[in-house]
């Protein structure tokens, strides 16, 4: 696997603004994570959820339902 450039400010966003981007709801994103499907997600620690923006624009471009 080639090695990830590092993280700029930014690409990681939270479920609220993850939603908005989306254009779904916050319980839709979570409902997707216990379903397992969705857009890939990051766990900081044991509670924090954030989503990279590299991935919601290929889930969007991916068309998964």
């Amino acid at each position: 696997m080639p090695p990830q450039p590092p993280l700029a400010p930014g690409d990681l966003i939270d479920e609220h603004e993850a939603a908005a981007i989306l254009g779904v709801s916050i319980q839709t994103l979570r409902n997707w994570r216990w379903r397992n499907c969705g857009p890939h997600y990051r766990k900081v620690g044991s509670r924090l959820v954030r989503y990279l923006r590299s991935d919601l624009l290929v889930f969007i471009e991916s068309g998964i339902h």
